[in-house]
């Protein structure tokens, strides 16, 4: 049925049974309703309005003597009309900040905690996708003597990540050898991908041969595995959910988390249109998806470094909460890694 606007008392009582639904998972009565939120109505007046949004596909009766539970139709109204924004607390805020610079400076790190927080703060599933670039680019390397003929690789690249190795030395070197060679390297590699470092080996001997082999190997393996980098967690929170006693809703949650086809699917309409999605039960475009919401969003620096994260759970999902910790954490992974990595591409 075509949408309707809804009158304030509809909204009212729409709003109600949409968050009793989400806090009880059982279906919502007009007494419960009536008796709950002095409406100042009588409990036939809010049983009248509520078979009025049933009518207009709002709200539907699982069984003839049960109370209404909210329909797809409804949970959009909800969302887009009667949700409160807020925002999370600044005590909720300081404590996920501090766990990021509490964590290593990389980002395999930062994903992975990014994806623990997303299931722990709204008690479902996380999907995070590492941030994507055409190819990744060297920022900088720097070389730290730890012995005599050892040292330290630490490789700085625009395309997201921080990597570390040892290297033997074919000779002893002292720190100041090591540091002009690592800034002669920046300069001659500075925005340099992993092809372009690579053919410049065949002129080079000695240590900027070995550094070259090692940089250009590394580069190469992270461009090569980006397309597939999905992080997730909080499975086993949604197992308990009733929704998801049946095999068929686990198996909904699990393809949305691990699909390819379908997690890139997502992920480019929310990097294309940016902001936070809400895909409530497929939304008639992904039929696998008819039990399961999904509330993601974008995050990286401009359009040269971007990736997407979010929460995936029932469709009786406490939506506010989850808009909530999705925008602030798509805030705070941006900004940390324009801190690090900058907005060159």
């Amino acid at each position: 049925m075509a949408r309707k606007d809804l009158t304030q008392r509809q909204q009212i009582i729409l709003r109600l049974v949409v968050q009793e639904y989400v806090r009880t998972a059982a279906p919502v009565s007009s007494k419960t309703i009536s008796e709950t939120y002095h409406l100042g109505v009588s409990s036939a007046t809010v049983r009248n309005e509520m078979a009025l949004l049933e009518q207009l596909g709002y709200l539907t009766q699982p069984h003839t003597s049960a109370g209404r539970i909210p329909t797809e139709q409804g949970y959009r109204y909800f969302v887009e009309r009667l949700m409160e924004q807020t925002d999370l607390s600044p005590e909720e805020q300081r404590m996920i900040s501090h766990q990021f610079h509490q964590a290593r400076l990389e980002l395999d790190q930062w994903l992975k905690l990014s994806a623990a927080v997303l299931a722990n703060a709204t008690r479902n599933a996380s999907l995070v996708t590492a941030p994507k670039s055409e190819q990744c680019r060297l920022k900088h390397l720097e070389l730290i003597s730890i012995q005599e003929d050892v040292a330290l690789l630490i490789l700085v690249l625009q395309g997201g990540a921080v990597k570390q190795q040892i290297l033997t030395l074919d000779q002893a070197m002292s720190q100041d050898e090591l540091h002009r060679t690592a800034r002669r390297l920046t300069d001659l590699w500075a925005q340099a991908t992993a092809s372009r470092i690579a053919a410049s080996l065949p002129n080079q001997t000695g240590l900027t041969a070995q550094v070259g082999e090692v940089v250009s190997s590394a580069m190469q393996r992270i461009d090569a595995r980006r397309s597939s980098d999905i992080y997730h967690d909080g499975l086993l929170n949604i197992l308990n959910q009733p929704e998801f006693k049946q095999q068929e809703g686990i198996q909904q949650v699990i393809r949305a988390l691990e699909e390819r086809r379908l997690v890139d699917q997502l992920v480019e309409r929310v990097l294309k249109e940016g902001g936070v999605h809400i895909i409530i039960g497929g939304e008639g475009q992904w039929r696998e998806l008819s039990d399961v919401s999904i509330v993601l969003g974008r995050y990286g620096v401009g359009d040269s470094l971007t990736g997407a994260m979010g929460v995936v759970g029932p469709v009786r999902m406490t939506y506010g909460r989850a808009v909530s910790i999705v925008r602030y954490m798509s805030r705070l992974m941006s900004d940390l890694l324009y801190d690090l990595y900058g907005c060159e591409n």
